[in-house]
């Protein structure tokens, strides 16, 4: 029997230092949601609240009247959500945020998914393997790119270090290769998970924003009703466009909270399609290791 004292003190590896983190994707995800939470101020001011969209304008010149203008009279039913209060630049802020990290997360997800099929990758990678074509392996990750390749290359630096390795037995040999994979696997996942969070918190957040500018709506308009001492049909009028207005602030948080949902699924699958090609990527090495080289 082997002597296991030596070879494993070889097989523990120390560990590779993790790559630091990119500043350029923390920066992203920091000044990103700031940045749309400005611009959703700016269409519901500028765009939505341009005065020339109203009959009646505010000609008020106090601060107030200069953030928030109390124009009358919306032309056309988009202005209308201008009446839907302060919520409003924040749900569209929102709803930019996830059209953000939406495109962000496409373009990221794309390319960890590599140039072609993660299962036909694998499955050229096991052809070479057996026939101890190990270059052509390596070449084919080349190839491949994405987070499965990039996998698959560390390992198969390691498998190939590990034939003319003499010290090891078999099974540490295994043992480092799979190590190997797993730091190499470390370093992908966070970068295909990274920025999900908007997704998913703003997928709870944006209906309630939209339910909170409801009601605010709600509160503003019963309280117009309260003050009309004329009554009849002109406060039935002032209430039922209240709430018309009031409601747009739903409508735009369920829109807003329906795409993110939608989407955070569709990574969430995607990412589940590569991480499984990554676990095959590492059951194909060690498993041909074990079975070539005995």
């Amino acid at each position: 029997m082997a002597d296991l004292t030596k070879p494993t003190a070889t097989a523990t590896a120390v560990k590779k230092p993790a790559a630091p983190q990119k500043k350029g994707g923390n920066l992203i995800a920091t000044l990103a949601p700031i940045a749309c939470i400005i611009a959703g101020y700016v269409i519901w001011r500028f765009v939505l609240g341009n005065e020339s969209n109203f009959k009646i304008k505010d000609p008020g010149t106090d601060f107030m009247s200069k953030f928030w203008p109390n124009h009358k009279g919306p032309i056309g039913a988009i202005n209308k959500m201008y009446e839907g209060g302060i919520v409003v630049p924040i749900l569209i802020g929102s709803l930019l945020v996830v059209l953000t990290f939406v495109v962000e997360r496409l373009l990221t997800v794309a390319k960890a998914s590599g140039t072609g099929s993660n299962t036909e990758f694998i499955r050229k990678v096991q052809f070479h393997l057996a026939n101890k074509e190990i270059d052509k392996a390596i070449t084919e990750c080349d190839k491949q790119k994405g987070s499965v390749g990039n996998v698959m290359k560390s390992g198969l630096k390691k498998y190939k270090e590990m034939i003319s390795n003499t010290e090891l037995t078999t099974d540490q040999k295994v043992l480092n290769i799979q190590k190997e994979i797993e730091e190499a696997t470390a370093l992908e996942l966070p970068m295909l998970e990274k920025n999900l969070v908007f997704l998913s918190t703003i997928a709870s957040v944006a209906t309630l924003l939209g339910l909170f500018g409801t009601v605010l709506g709600m509160i503003r308009s019963f309280s117009k009703l309260g003050d009309d001492s004329g009554g009849g049909g002109e406060a039935a009028k002032e209430l039922s466009q209240g709430i018309s207005e009031a409601l747009y602030n739903t409508a735009l948080g369920i829109g807003t909270s329906a795409i993110a949902i939608i989407m955070y699924n569709v990574f969430t699958t995607r990412i589940d399609g590569i991480t499984y090609g990554i676990d095959e990527s590492g059951f194909t090495l060690t498993q041909s290791f074990a079975a070539n080289y005995k």
